[in-house]
């Protein structure tokens, strides 16, 4: 990779100004592959060097991926003035890496929503054209029937003129409260809501599992984040 100037490589893990850097360096707190750095303007390959700042090697990416379990109340925004957003659920360096909502989750929708600094292939798994299946676990008020996936499968168009591509429905267990699967190839605002209250069985619970081949961890708690790895933002990248 390219040489990049040593206050940009530290300031882009967010956990720094390039300001804060130069006072570093000057204060003997940052090494490179063991050895004191000695100006800002120092350059590096940030991919291969030993970077570390007060004893600590810092990780390098030119983009961030995050995955989030979103939980309920916080708005899928970078900044909104009607209440928390994702961003507040994450520490301050990352939300100085200047991280967007991969689409939306409602306020009262949880699970998997990612957020990143890579506009190229964050639109890629938002556009329909590019066939990016978005999963959802859903509870319905009111019993789900073989004739709802029917509707979902041929595509619906709704009362209000909203022209829904074909969707899936798999049900899990059907009763007074029901519980299925949706799988979408597209994310219209509160569109899982909207096709199965036309079907006239109340969303009372929606959690997203899935985007395109990233299942949300299990092993990440509500209103927890990890980062991606380099496999998964690979995978995110190939066609389903």
């Amino acid at each position: 990779m390219a040489l990049q100037r040593l206050d940009k490589i530290i300031a882009s893990t967010g956990r720094w100004s390039r300001r804060e850097v130069k006072n570093l360096i000057r204060q003997g707190r940052v090494l490179v592959d063991g050895v004191p750095a000695r100006s800002a303007e120092d350059k590096a390959d940030p991919e291969t060097a030993d970077i570390a700042v007060n004893g600590e090697s810092i990780t390098y990416r030119r983009y961030t991926w995050v995955m989030l379990n979103k939980p309920a109340g916080y708005l899928s925004a970078t900044e909104d003035g009607r209440g928390p957003t994702v961003l507040d659920l994450l520490p301050p360096e990352l939300q100085k890496q200047k991280l967007f909502p991969v689409g939306r989750l409602d306020k009262d929708t949880e699970g998997l929503l990612l957020l990143t600094n890579e506009g190229g292939l964050a639109h890629e798994l938002l556009s329909p054209r590019h066939h990016v299946d978005k999963v959802y676990y859903t509870r319905t008020a009111g019993r789900l029937t073989e004739e709802d996936c029917r509707a979902f499968a041929s595509g619906m168009t709704l009362d209000d003129g909203l022209v829904c591509l074909p969707a899936g429905l798999e049900i899990l267990s059907a009763g007074e409260e029901s519980e299925a699967y949706v799988t979408l190839r597209e994310g219209k605002f509160h569109q899982v809501k909207r096709m199965l209250a036309q079907r006239g069985k109340p969303v009372v619970y929606l959690e997203r599992i899935r985007m395109g081949n990233l299942p949300l961890d299990p092993a990440l708690a509500r209103g927890k984040y990890r980062f991606l790895t380099a496999a998964e933002v690979e995978n995110l990248q190939k066609p389903q």
